[in-house]
């Protein structure tokens, strides 16, 4: 089994409002803020096996981030959001499966008659 690779680079775009992270010179992934906030990896999103669907995060803000350990990222949200650790195999995972799982928040938004909007 491959180790899941760890990010080479580690960017906070704020214009953008993006987190880039870079695996090599040809695969870089900028993943929105929103994007990180409504699939944190937290108990408090995640739902102890019942996720929670996280509305009106279109304008969260990445205020502060550090690493955990030599495995994970730790990210504090404007909104006051700071547990759960975004392990390297998790934001692989995100990376990879970016559009899918967009896809799919924003169909759970619909069926919930929900918004992204604050």
């Amino acid at each position: 089994m491959t180790p899941t690779p760890r990010p080479t680079q580690i960017k906070l775009q704020t214009q953008s409002r993006c987190l880039e992270l870079s695996y090599s010179d040809d695969e870089k992934y900028p993943l929105s803020y929103e994007f990180l906030r409504v699939l944190s990896p937290s108990a408090e999103v995640r739902g102890h096996g019942k996720p929670v669907l996280q509305t009106g995060k279109k304008d969260v803000i990445i205020t502060n981030l550090e690493p955990a350990g030599n495995y994970a990222l730790k990210i504090t949200y404007n909104d006051g959001h700071d547990s759960g650790l975004y392990t390297w195999e998790y934001l692989y995972d995100l990376c990879c499966n970016q559009e899918e799982y967009w896809r799919d928040y924003l169909l759970q938004l619909e069926t919930a008659s929900a918004s992204r909007e604050a």
